[in-house]
């Protein structure tokens, strides 16, 4: 969360308007009836909120739900990794945007260091949370220098880079077109140094393009919503900690759903919400984002408010 807004004096929501778990569990419980089979804890960082494996054993034992898994920065990795293992959870992905610890340093504006990472998908990987996934966001002239080292020591770990365009998300990340590097570019400097081929998807909808390396050292991923948008495949909602629900990473705004659920809603009239939610998305920001009706300084959804 930026420093500049974030700062000590800032008052942050009561904990009152946060979701409680039991209330994150009964929503879930009810997208799974109604189709979800997967579900992703992220944030903000979701490593900071008290005793989240608690939330991870609820979510675990839905019904319906095959694959349960955490984004996180990786920093507090290491020590929650096994109680997270044990509560349920099955993977999960670790943001980590250079190796380079003076590129890392100034990326995350903390001073954090590589090293903590790599701790923490250490410790991950020893507590049986595979497969891995590391996300690195690449702008030009700021990481992109980074990115062959990157894959190269990966390659061959079992872990998956996926290299991400960086995306006007929100209003504060000083988003500039000219320094998105297209995934089409990466792929040409990442086969120049160790030949890749592409992989088929795992399943509709996936957003991150597989790639192979030649002589079998494991897989990278690109996430190519910038230049190529991927909106008609989009099958992803997303619950923001204080109850709204949101179709699309680039929205302005969600759906309240914490009022019906402290107003008594039954389960039938909070599943028509989310029915009539679902069934009525138009979200098509990425296809739309070089025309004029998507910029226009509309206020957008923090990335750190609703996950990636």
């Amino acid at each position: 969360m930026p420093a500049e807004v974030y700062g000590e004096r800032y008052q942050f929501l009561p904990r009152n308007d946060l979701l409680r778990y039991d209330e994150i569990a009964r929503i879930t419980r009810l997208m799974a009836s109604m189709g979800v089979r997967k579900v992703r804890v992220t944030g903000g960082e979701p490593l900071v909120r008290r005793d989240v494996p608690e939330l991870i054993a609820m979510l675990s034992a839905i019904d319906g739900i095959k694959d349960l898994t955490l984004t996180t920065n990786g920093l507090l990795l290491r020590d929650h990794a096994k109680a997270l293992r044990e509560a349920g959870l099955g993977r999960v992905t670790v943001s980590l945007d250079s190796l380079n610890p003076e590129v890392f340093g100034r990326m995350n504006g903390k001073g954090y260091r590589p090293e903590q990472v790599l701790g923490g998908i250490a410790g991950a990987s020893a507590a049986g949370l595979g497969p891995i996934k590391i996300n690195a966001v690449v702008e030009r002239g700021v990481n992109d220098h980074t990115v062959v080292e990157m894959a190269r020591h990966f390659k061959g770990t079992g872990h998956i880079v996926r290299f991400i365009e960086f995306m006007d998300v929100g209003n504060l990340n000083g988003w500039d077109e000219a320094r998105v590097v297209p995934s089409a570019e990466l792929i040409e400097r990442i086969d120049a140094a160790m030949p890749i081929e592409p992989l088929a998807a795992n399943y509709a909808g996936e957003v991150a393009e597989r790639w192979r390396y030649q002589d079998g050292g494991g897989e990278v991923g690109f996430i190519s919503s910038v230049s190529q948008p991927f909106c008609k495949e989009c099958s992803r909602a997303r619950l923001s900690a204080d109850g709204s629900i949101y179709t699309c990473l680039f929205a302005s705004e969600g759906v309240d759903l914490r009022g019906p659920i402290r107003s008594g809603a039954s389960d039938e009239e909070l599943g028509a919400i989310l029915h009539d939610v679902w069934t009525l998305r138009a979200d098509r920001y990425s296809e739309l984002r070089t025309q004029s009706q998507a910029h226009g300084g509309r206020r957008k959804i923090e990335m750190y408010q609703i996950g990636g």
